[in-house]
């Protein structure tokens, strides 16, 4: 059975620096006293939380705003904080993590340094040189930006043409290939090779899935969440990969530069409507430039060392 990562002092600090809260301010709003909440900070690891201050925290982060998921990400992706539990027992440890925001459309991106990783079913060694990736995939908040100041045709679930408020930090969808490139050309952007964006979620030891190498369903929204639809795309901060990017497997299927066939590009991550099996970084699938549908979108790469 799947268990829930347990906050560690330096995820808890994040949350309450990223929602912009005092110690006291904080405490209140989990309904736990303001002590605790500095013992938490100041053990760090050497902490575990009760399981109701536990779902506190988790709730508190779910229903934060994507300025405040925004923020936690910076904070926690930044830190020396090992984010896998599954790393941590096996001591890999993490490269330094480093972000950037991209001036093209203010979205955050993850330096993926250059070096070896272990690519496809079989594993083959392959050499990337370095890169950057977004943390997050293009949500329906960034495509609104890129519709209004292009006039692209909005995807056909904005009712009226206009992005709803309510889905404004999930993955947009109903964007075909054509569309996704459009975007990465608008942002002074590129959409990733599936090498690219398999690198970003196995990270530089290749582990299995982005989290490490147990097949974790909590850690992601596939078929078997029972979610039904896409989820914010900062929800699942327990599943981020070695360079802390987020929703490398579920949520939605993101499209990849690579041509399988004339007419066909890949797509990585798998989606809530695929089951786990189908979400796992290396395995291939693909579809007609043409395809949309309501749970495929994309994200972008920048190939050199800054953007600009």
């Amino acid at each position: 059975m799947a268990t829930v990562e347990v906050w560690t002092g330096a995820e808890v600090k994040a949350l309450r620096k990223a929602k912009r809260m005092s110690i006291e301010a904080f405490a209140a709003h989990l309904g736990v006293s303001d002590r605790m909440v500095s013992k938490w900070e100041a053990r760090g690891t050497d902490i575990t939380p009760r399981p109701v201050n536990q779902a506190a925290l988790d709730t508190s982060l779910a229903a934060s705003g994507p300025e405040v998921h925004e923020r936690f990400a910076g904070l926690t992706c930044t830190s020396d904080t090992v984010l896998s539990d599954q790393r941590a027992e096996t001591g890999f440890v993490l490269p330094r993590q480093h972000q950037i925001t991209h001036p093209g459309d203010g979205k955050r991106m993850a330096l993926v340094e250059a070096g070896v990783f272990l690519a496809g079913p079989e594993n083959m060694p392959i050499w990337l040189p370095d890169f950057y990736i977004d943390v997050f995939p293009v949500t329906n908040s960034d495509f609104s930006r890129f519709v209004a100041a292009t006039g692209h045709p909005a995807p056909r679930h904005w009712p009226k043409g206009k992005c709803q408020d309510r889905l404004s930090d999930h993955p947009v969808v109903f964007v075909t290939w054509n569309d996704a490139a459009a975007y990465a050309l608008w942002a002074g952007k590129l959409l990733p090779t599936s090498q690219q964006w398999e690198k970003a979620a196995r990270g530089p030891r290749g582990d299995v899935y982005p989290w490490g190498g147990q097949p974790t369903l909590a850690k992601c929204n596939s078929r078997e969440s029972g979610i039904g639809r896409t989820t914010p795309v900062s929800r699942y901060h327990s599943g981020v990969s070695a360079y802390g990017v987020y929703d490398l497997c579920g949520n939605t299927w993101e499209w990849c530069s690579d041509e399988s066939e004339p007419g066909r590009r890949e797509l990585k991550a798998g989606a809530f409507t695929s089951p786990f099996a189908r979400a796992t970084p290396s395995a291939f699938n693909d579809a007609d430039t043409t395809m949309f549908d309501d749970d495929t979108g994309f994200r972008c790469c920048f190939v050199n060392n800054e953007p600009g």
